[in-house]
């Protein structure tokens, strides 16, 4: 359980401003909020398969103080990553705008495609390494998906008036503390 909760807090957090919420607010602006949330969920739960099973393998190889220091420095720069910010580009908004086809499928496709190499993808992995990776897999899905719900829900409330510099600044701290710890626990 430690595994699902540590994933679920570290993945929502890393979700907060990235681009994948971004795709589903625009998605959610075509398509209904249910085949939206689906094709999310699928994709995301093969990409954060696919993660944890990468993670597992990194984690068997390495020795534990090595991961610790790995996983600590690789999350101060998903820190410095979400600060710098990220921005849907134009192609890929009027792709999701543009998309008539099953909304599930046509969800899911951008969703897979677009998580690829993503922080999201690349913290799933880091946790693996230091977690088991059926809680890693169930906790970082579940994250995903309910940052992306509440991009939705409050895209559709607020409109485009939402406080990126605020999520920004929360979401990269997060993954500082984090960094700092997995650091501070390798050193100790």
């Amino acid at each position: 359980m430690e595994a699902f909760w540590i994933s679920l807090a570290v993945i929502f957090v890393a979700e907060l401003g990235d681009k994948s919420q971004l795709m589903a607010m625009t998605f959610a602006t075509r398509f209904k909020m249910w085949p939206v949330l689906a094709g999310i969920t699928i994709a995301t739960t093969v990409v954060h398969l696919v993660s944890v099973a990468v993670g597992g393998l990194i984690g068997d190889a390495l020795p534990t103080t090595a991961i610790s220091v790995v996983a600590g420095l690789a999350f101060l720069a998903f820190a410095a990553w979400t600060l710098r910010g990220d921005e849907l580009s134009d192609e890929e908004s009027s792709k999701a705008q543009r998309t008539t086809r099953n909304a599930v499928i046509a969800v899911t496709v951008a969703f897979f495609l677009s998580e690829l190499g993503d922080k999201t993808m690349l913290a799933t992995i880091t946790l693996a390494t230091q977690h088991g990776w059926v809680g890693t897999w169930l906790g970082s899905t579940v994250g995903m998906v309910a940052a992306d719900a509440l991009a939705i829900l409050v895209g559709r409330m607020l409109g485009k008036h939402l406080p990126e510099k605020v999520i920004r600044y929360g979401a990269a701290a997060g993954f500082a503390i984090f960094g700092v710890i997995l650091l501070a626990e390798a050193i100790l």
